[in-house]
């Protein structure tokens, strides 16, 4: 306990940011410098005030000693502030005893402490008050003429050192209390008012050097928050941000610290180890699970958090800390967003790996590395196609094929997919045209769009520059969007659709059931296809309860006049099923594989005709 005290005691005291090394040896030089000329005016100003020559020597010796230790190998900033202003504060004793106790004399000493406050440390602060008293009391009893300037306090001089050194205690905490002061406006986010990147690193290196104990960071990034920013506009992305950061302080421990490090990422500095640091990630988690209202509507979204600590790195450095953190909550997203990824070895490379892929994203287009494979929808009752899926194949120059759950992420993360997208919507339009010339039928296609893309103000040009350019009758063109797009925000989605469905192309959306499934939402949006996803097939021949679940998907579709395509159908048992739950279109291995469009033949006598619904009935989809 005892041993503690001189810590608590410490603690108590305010406390700013130590000076970076260039910024504290300039101000360093020019106190030495004041330290030398104070030497050598009390050299100069003994004689002028009566004293001897040998007493002016002596005392321009004395506060010329200290900055001698300045000159020992290996004196760090402790030492060297130590002796500087002990040089100034011997500086002030001499002129109070030349000056015989004038009490203006004793002003010097405040003229000290505003200079070695240039060191923004509190060490200097403490050697003045200990002067102070030592002089006052011990020099002030012993020859109290050379001290105090008054009766009274000469004959009480520990009650006047006592007084004085109050004076100079209060003048130390008031500038200790202004440097702490000015540097919370830098060291603060001034949206949320929580830590910044600096205050963190700082505090982590502290506790660091300080206590052997582990300690974690949590970094957290709000998934596609980019998306709900531009739907939304900026003042509302920057109310939402602020609601975020009240919630993750709403879940964190006393001495935990919670930091925005810029954008919509932030970060929590754990006093704990790995176990402790998850616990506080998955709280955070499930607290964001729930919607957040903005301007009176609620936000629904998700975080990927990822997690580092000093145990599993085994280093004890702030910013390895960090970067750790950074690599596992990047881990986070790639795996599918919204959930907690502790670091492990290995994510370094991979980091680097995403980050060679990204970069090479950006040349991919131009090189002509992208390549538009095409996948049948077929009708069920008839076994006739329908349409077709255009599905992205990216040929790496030196990985070879590269899979589209591999890079689709990093292109939506990156911004790449508009471009990529709006490329392979001409590819797709002018492919589908093409075969319709050559089949004379017309052979209905279906593209992707992700929802970086349907929030993109150009989305509705970029699908009408297209259906100009190939030709392609927009009843021939079928838009996916997967359900993620209803987190963002409805209305704005639900508009886009509708300025979509007016240039007269067909609404799909994808994998229905894995995301915001709602009959609310499935009434308001205008869509003319529901596509069940692929994991409710795969369960179909042996799990009842899917198959239950299917058939009430399939029964709302037709309630609603919506077309049902179930996805990923590779057996004859899965067909079985879905022809007698009255599906009407399906897709998958079992009916064909992805294949370029040179392998398909849709003019061909292998492809059956087309048979294009009714014009509420979209036909092909697509899937990534």
């Amino acid at each position: 306990m005892y041993r503690r005290l001189p810590a608590r005691l410490s603690g108590l005291l305010p406390q700013g940011r130590m000076l970076p090394d260039e910024v504290w040896r300039r101000r360093h030089r020019a106190i030495v410098v004041i330290a030398g000329v104070q030497a050598l005016a009390l050299a100069a100003i003994g004689p002028f005030v009566g004293a001897d020559a040998l007493t002016s020597l002596f005392a321009a010796l004395a506060v010329a000693y200290p900055l001698l230790f300045l000159a020992l190998p290996g004196a760090g900033r402790g030492l060297q502030a130590a002796a500087t202003t002990t040089s100034l504060l011997a500086a002030s004793v001499a002129l109070v005893a030349l000056l015989d106790g004038l009490t203006e004399a004793h002003f010097h000493f405040f003229v000290v402490i505003g200079i070695v406050s240039l060191y923004q440390s509190r060490m200097p602060f403490g050697a003045a008050l200990l002067v102070v008293l030592g002089h006052h009391g011990v020099i002030g009893k012993l020859a109290p003429q050379a001290v105090f300037g008054h009766d009274h306090a000469t004959s009480n001089p520990w009650t006047w050192a006592a007084l004085h050194g109050g004076f100079v205690l209060a003048a130390s905490l008031a500038h200790l209390a202004a440097w702490r002061l000015n540097e919370q406006q830098e060291l603060r986010d001034p949206l949320t008012g929580l830590a910044n990147r600096t205050q963190l690193v700082e505090a982590a290196d502290r506790r660091l050097a300080c206590d052997p104990r582990p300690v974690s960071v949590l970094l957290l990034d709000v998934d596609d928050f980019r998306d709900v920013n531009d739907a939304r506009g900026h003042a509302a992305g920057d109310r939402l941000l602020v609601a975020v950061g009240r919630r993750i302080a709403g879940c964190v421990r006393p001495g935990d610290q919670v930091a925005r490090l810029g954008g919509d990422e932030f970060a929590v500095l754990v006093d704990g180890g790995p176990e402790l640091a998850r616990t506080v990630g998955e709280r955070i988690l499930l607290a964001l699970a729930d919607p957040i209202a903005v301007d009176g509507r609620p936000v629904a979204l998700h975080v990927s958090a990822g997690v580092a600590d000093t145990e599993t790195a085994g280093e004890r450095d702030a910013v390895t800390l960090l970067r750790n953190a950074d690599l596992a909550m990047y881990m986070a997203k790639a795996l599918g967003k919204n959930r907690l990824v502790h670091y492990a070895d290995g994510m370094a490379q991979a980091a680097r790996n995403k980050a060679e892929l990204l970069q090479d994203l950006t040349v991919a287009i131009p090189a002509g590395q992208f390549e538009v494979h095409y996948q049948p929808t077929v009708d069920l009752p008839t076994g006739t196609t329908t349409g077709y899926e255009a599905l992205l194949r990216w040929h790496h120059p030196t990985r070879g094929l590269v899979p589209p759950a591999e890079f689709i992420p990093l292109a939506e993360e990156g911004a790449h997919i508009v471009a990529i997208g709006r490329w392979v919507l001409t590819e797709a339009t002018r492919q589908a045209a093409t075969w319709s010339a050559e089949a004379e039928r017309p052979i209905g296609i279906a593209v992707n769009l992700s929802p970086r893309q349907l929030a993109d103000d150009d989305v509705v040009t970029t699908v009408r520059d297209a259906l100009a350019g190939s030709g392609l009758p927009p009843r021939q063109l079928t838009l996916e969007v997967t359900e993620g797009v209803l987190v963002h925000d409805v209305d704005a989605v639900v508009a886009q659709l509708r300025s979509l469905r007016a240039l007269g192309v067909r609404i799909a959306i994808d994998d229905f059931g894995t995301g915001y499934s709602s009959l609310s939402y499935l009434r308001r949006l205008p869509a003319d296809i529901v596509k069940i996803d692929r994991s409710f097939v795969q369960d179909l021949e042996t799990g009842i309860r899917t198959r239950t679940l299917v058939a009430s998907i399939i029964e709302l579709a037709r309630s609603l006049h919506l077309d049902v395509v179930a996805e990923g159908v590779e057996t004859e048992g899965q067909h079985a099923v879905l022809r007698g739950l009255a599906c009407s279109h399906a897709q998958g291995y079992l009916f064909g594989r992805p294949q370029p469009a040179a392998v398909q033949t849709p003019a061909g006598d292998r492809v059956p005709a087309v048979r294009l619904p009714a014009p509420r009935c979209p036909t092909p989809l697509v899937r990534r």
